[in-house]
């Protein structure tokens, strides 16, 4: 019998879709629906560190991990603090964005880890937790703005900063 299950994830800017995974035999094989719920949960701790959602989403991923042991909780969230603290001391530009790829990487690898060994009641679970905690981090993001300074500025016609421009000329 084979039973498909669907997950839904975010990672930072891109939408992931819809991703399938099979459960075969009570066998899991572990394809890009799992792989895609750890790869938004990694870039969801990462993207959280040094943001007001940062709390949540530390709190939030022990609990999957701690299972309802605060030994098992505390290990994680010392670990997560170690993360923001790498994060945080990463100089600005390449190095920053390095950093932030490994780290992304790591619990990445740290979630798949979680999900292949959870029994199949259990995973669902935390694929739905994990997905709240994605939506969490994703909310937290400021919106881009742009602001852009014209003051004393001479032009020689219309001139966009950005956005939608519309000119009228009057003659």
């Amino acid at each position: 019998m084979t039973q498909v299950l669907r997950i839904r994830g975010r990672q930072g800017v891109g939408e992931l879709g819809w991703w399938f995974f099979l459960v075969m035999w009570g066998n899991v094989v572990l394809i890009e629906g799992l792989i895609a719920a750890a790869a938004a949960g990694g870039g969801a701790v990462v993207q959280a560190a040094g943001t007001d959602a940062w709390n949540g989403i530390r709190s939030g991923v022990a609990r999957l991990f701690g299972h309802g042991e605060a030994g098992r909780e505390q290990a994680v969230l010392e670990r997560l603090d170690r993360t923001r603290a790498v994060l945080e001391a990463a100089q600005d530009g390449a190095e920053a964005e390095q950093v932030r790829i490994a780290q992304v990487a790591v619990w990445q690898t740290r979630l798949e880890t979680l999900l292949e060994e959870l029994p199949d009641t259990e995973r669902q679970q935390v694929v739905a937790e994990l997905e709240a905690l994605v939506a969490q981090a994703d909310a937290a993001q400021p919106s881009e703005t742009v602001h852009n300074d014209f003051r004393n500025a001479t032009f020689e016609g219309p001139v966009q900063g950005s956005g939608t421009q519309n000119n009228h000329f009057h003659r």
